[in-house]
């Protein structure tokens, strides 16, 4: 039964990644190498926030929402933008659209963040005695932790490679990307100021990731239109 659980958990918290990589063109067009390259940038970012997070922030006394410290988190946040920044405008890609090339870089960037962070307590957790949600949970946090991070690829690559845009979608394309890039502070908030339980920051989390991700297709196609 406990392995059963941590089969489910596993797939649910990975198998949406290689199901999209599959059902999509990505995989047509062999954009793996993409997809790896935009991991490894993820994880120097990753370790590059964990010196700067050691460095500026200090050992909080209770689980309570420390404004000053959440705002510290916000800017350091950005560093995951600056990388997203460098995956896809300075890493060498085949020779793939734009519409493949945010996908390729989002998903990797996506399924590190999950491997980094839910592998090790999944594989701890999920594999004990008593069946718990919290690893169910977990996954679906996963899901809309991909469709967000597809979102703010997307929106990145107007912002830095989609040269012939409407203008008046410029301050809307910076405004959702300003959004998603503080959606880890604003879950904080909900969970430490606002004390909301697990299932309804994780559905929240995930009406957020559907609009969002909606949002970022009106605008993509927006630009994709000729002038």
């Amino acid at each position: 039964m406990t392995v059963f659980h941590f089969l489910n958990c596993a797939f649910l918290t990975f198998g949406p990644h290689v199901v999209y990589y599959s059902a999509t063109p990505l995989s047509e067009y062999d954009t793996i190498g993409t997809s790896v390259k935009a991991a490894v940038v993820y994880l120097g970012t990753a370790l590059v926030k964990l010196v700067c997070l050691a460095t500026l922030l200090k050992v909080p006394e209770n689980d309570s929402f420390d404004p000053y410290q959440e705002l510290m988190k916000v800017f350091i946040g950005f560093i995951d933008v600056a990388g997203l920044y460098f995956a896809l405008t300075q890493l060498t890609h085949r020779n793939i659209s734009q519409n493949h090339k945010f996908q390729a870089v989002g998903l990797g960037w996506a399924f590190a963040d999950s491997v980094l962070h839910r592998l090790a307590p999944l594989w701890i957790g999920a594999r004990g005695l008593e069946f718990t949600w919290e690893y169910i949970f977990q996954g679906i946090e996963a899901n809309a932790n991909l469709v967000m991070t597809l979102s703010l690829a997307a929106l990145g690559s107007l912002m830095w490679l989609r040269k012939n845009k409407p203008r008046t979608l410029v301050p809307i394309i910076y405004a959702c990307a300003l959004l998603l890039a503080t959606m880890p502070s604003i879950t904080s908030y909900l969970r430490r100021s606002l004390e909301w339980q697990t299932p309804k920051v994780v559905g929240f989390e995930l009406f957020s990731s559907l609009v969002m991700a909606f949002i970022s297709w009106q605008l993509f196609s927006a630009c994709q239109r000729p002038m």
